[in-house]
């Protein structure tokens, strides 16, 4: 838990700034989903806990074309990245 509360901190409430209670409670939880599906965590081997580790890409043509997209939350203050499709 320290080490949530820690991540959180610095990763979200050192960032922004908060105008009440209703909007500290949206942030928390768009940092809640952010941190257990996007963010990757070096002791689940860079997974994220409610989603596993994709397949690595071998292909070389297919690392030459990466299309990565990027998904701003919060305003731009936590950014999702994933391949485009």
């Amino acid at each position: 838990m320290e080490r949530w509360v820690q991540s959180c901190r610095r990763e979200l409430l050192d960032r922004c700034l908060l105008w009440n209670e209703r909007h500290l409670r949206h942030a928390l939880r768009e940092y809640e989903r952010f941190y257990n599906q996007h963010r990757a965590h070096q002791a689940l081997a860079q997974a994220a806990p409610l989603r596993t580790v994709p397949d690595p890409i071998t292909d070389p043509k297919r690392i030459v074309d990466l299309n990565i997209r990027r998904r701003d939350r919060l305003g731009g203050v936590l950014h999702e990245y994933a391949h485009a499709a």
